[in-house]
């Protein structure tokens, strides 16, 4: 799925250059769970826009299935993605004049589906995280774990194979939290994704097959 090798991420601030990423060389193979913990500032999200291909490293080559995200131009990273690569935010970022319903359905509209077509894959995207009621509902008339759930519905409407979750119970109390958890490896084991979840949280940490720990822009596995 993904391999990085000597991954290395700069920024200039002022007249200094900060290293988010230092020389990482990580595995992901296909169908894993995977939680990435660490210090604020340490990497996390540098990384999970590498794998997101949002970003590009300084140096150092992302290869993620046949696509060299390190090198590829913007209209491939673009499709990618568009059709392989969901993700969720700790807030949400849905539209808040949209209904949820229009908020899942905008994720088909880069892929040219048809109008019929995105109002299906949308209906049966909400129901699949128990929403099938909530359509026509505004994101200010859903709770923080329904808008989470919409936010879900939304990554996955596209069936992408790999789907990346930034602190997504970060903006949750304890018990909503345990639901979403509950409802990502739910849909990890039924549609056979790879799910990688950025998290400051331990108790959903330990939820994953695998766990990685970042700090100062390196990378290790955690026993």
């Amino acid at each position: 799925m993904y391999t990085l090798t000597d991954v290395t991420k700069t920024y200039t601030q002022g007249k200094r250059t900060v290293v988010a990423l230092d020389k990482v060389s990580l595995e992901i193979p296909d169908g894993q769970m995977v939680a990435i913990q660490g210090p604020t500032g340490g990497g996390k999200s540098t990384l999970l826009q590498m794998l997101g291909a949002l970003d590009r490293p300084s140096t150092g080559t992302i290869t993620f299935r046949s696509n060299d995200l390190s090198a590829a131009g913007e209209s491939t990273l673009t499709g990618v993605r568009a059709t392989d690569i969901g993700i969720v935010f700790q807030s949400f970022n849905l539209i808040p004049t949209l209904t949820a319903q229009e908020n899942v359905e905008m994720a088909l509209v880069p892929l040219g589906v048809g109008t019929a077509e995105r109002a299906t894959r949308a209906r049966d995207a909400l129901a699949s995280v128990g929403l099938d009621e909530r359509g026509g509902h505004l994101p200010s008339e859903l709770s923080g774990g329904q808008q989470q759930r919409v936010a879900i519905a939304r990554a996955l409407v596209k069936r992408p194979a790999v789907l990346l979750a930034d602190e997504p119970t970060g903006a949750l109390d304890e018990s909503t939290r345990d639901e979403i958890m509950d409802l990502l490896e739910k849909m990890w084991t039924e549609l056979g994704l790879t799910l990688i979840v950025v998290t400051h949280d331990s108790a959903v940490a330990r939820r994953a097959q695998r766990r990685l720990h970042i700090k100062n822009g390196h990378v290790k596995d955690v026993a």
